[in-house]
């Protein structure tokens, strides 16, 4: 094999590149004596990067300004002693290993060593060979506890991003069913056109003239048609606008008929038997600047954990009301029976959207208050659901800079208030 360098005419960025190189350990000693200090940098100078100190505010200072692994320290030094500097130097870095060495050895300041996690406890004259032992030794464990350290963080950000990525799978998944009902509601009205478009065809199809009541029957069975496509294309033209966001990344949907929608939904929604609903919209509308599917997956996810805390038929309220001023942010504090969601990222302008969602339902322990917008927490079976619904309320609130309050009482019910900037519909 031939060995080409840079000077036989290959020109240097074509040579394979060099693998990257481990850092060498860096080692600190620290000893008020000249002698152990340098006899220490002559047995480690080709293994470490050595740094001398001899006093301890000299060690403090060069720990501050390097990455040091292992500290050689001597035990009884003028001033700080070397018990103090091991202190002062895992309170800078609690990785630090130490190394203590002595000739005056006492159990007080062997129980000092030891409280301080020193790695070995080492008796002046030293021995060359049990020095580069436990040298040698706690630079591995050092290795050791950073790689351990370094794979514990990859591993929770591997699981942090697993996580989101799961969540957004899930808010993609109730997006879908949502788009899954408004093809549900578009086949409605298509149906009912079909069915009117074959009766007048069997009934009118070969007829040659109309009396009276056939004219006055066709009118209105065209009507009915007219209406039909009619919602048909309100129907699209609504939810395509939900889709889209708008210029100003400010979008805005109108409320009552958003209820509407939810309404629909939960009629069908196979958590709803046992149950009952009521809905009451605003007594004038209003836009509310979400996303109108989130807005929709947010009510939807709320009413169905509504439903699905308890076997037993309850009740479910969903309220709308405007408010024309800001708040009073002072009323919304966390507490034993309460949890406010994202009060520093509020928009508190007036007008304001109010949207509550009530059930007479068990309620929410004190326990278990702190951890239900967790992701994955469920008190639910293993078939009813992934533990992703309120966490994901929690995520479409934020993103919409709104507020969210929840009140809960064991045995009596919960109370869940949703706060959004709103505006004038059209604008």
């Amino acid at each position: 094999m031939l060995d080409i360098k840079p000077e036989d005419g290959l020109p240097e960025h074509h040579l394979p590149p060099s693998p990257p190189q481990a850092r060498r350990g860096r080692l600190l000693v620290v000893d008020d004596e000249d002698g152990p200090r340098m006899s220490l940098k002559v047995i480690f100078k080709d293994e470490y990067d050595i740094f001398l100190a001899s006093d301890g505010p000299t060690a403090i200072a060069l720990a501050q300004q390097h990455k040091i692994d292992v500290a050689v320290l001597d035990v009884r030094m003028s001033g700080m002693s070397g018990i103090e500097v091991l202190e002062r130097l895992r309170y800078l870095d609690p990785d630090i290993k130490g190394v203590m060495m002595t000739a005056f050895e006492t159990t007080d300041t062997m129980r000092q060593a030891l409280k301080l996690r020193a790695c070995d406890y080492i008796n002046k004259p030293f021995d060359l060979s049990t020095m580069r032992a436990a040298v040698s030794s706690a630079m591995q464990r050092h290795t050791f506890e950073t790689e351990l350290h370094d794979n514990a963080e990859k591993l929770q950000a591997l699981v942090a991003e697993l996580q989101n990525q799961k969540i957004q799978e899930q808010i993609a998944n109730t997006r879908g069913d949502i788009y899954a009902s408004i093809i549900h509601d578009i086949n409605g009205p298509l149906t009912v056109i079909s069915g009117f478009l074959q009766l007048l065809n069997q009934r009118f199809g070969n007829a040659t003239r109309l009396e009276a009541e056939d004219v006055e029957l066709l009118k209105d069975r065209l009507k009915t048609i007219t209406r039909q496509a009619t919602n048909c294309i309100e129907i699209s033209r609504r939810y395509l606008g939900l889709l889209r966001r708008q210029a100003d990344d400010t979008p805005h949907v109108a409320v009552n008929q958003l209820l509407q929608d939810l309404s629909h939904l939960l009629q069908t929604h196979p958590s709803l038997p046992g149950h009952s609903f009521t809905v009451t919209p605003l007594t004038e509308d209003i836009g509310a600047r979400i996303n109108g599917t989130d807005l929709i997956q947010v009510l939807l996810n709320l009413a169905v954990n509504a439903f699905q805390a308890s076997p037993r038929g309850q009740s479910v309220q969903i309220e709308a009301k405007t408010l024309h001023q800001s708040m009073n942010l002072n009323q919304f504090k966390d507490g034993p029976n309460s949890r406010v969601l994202n009060l520093e990222r509020f928009d508190n302008l007036g007008p304001l959207l109010e949207l509550r969602v009530l059930d007479n339902g068990p309620g929410i322990s004190s326990e278990l208050l702190p951890k239900i917008f967790q992701p994955y927490f469920t008190t639910k079976g293993p078939s009813r659901g992934t533990g992703l619904g309120l966490n994901i309320v929690q995520r479409l609130v934020k993103e919409a800079n709104g507020l969210l309050h929840l009140e809960t009482h064991v045995g009596r019910g919960t109370t869940i208030s949703l706060y959004l900037p709103a505006a004038p519909i059209g604008r």
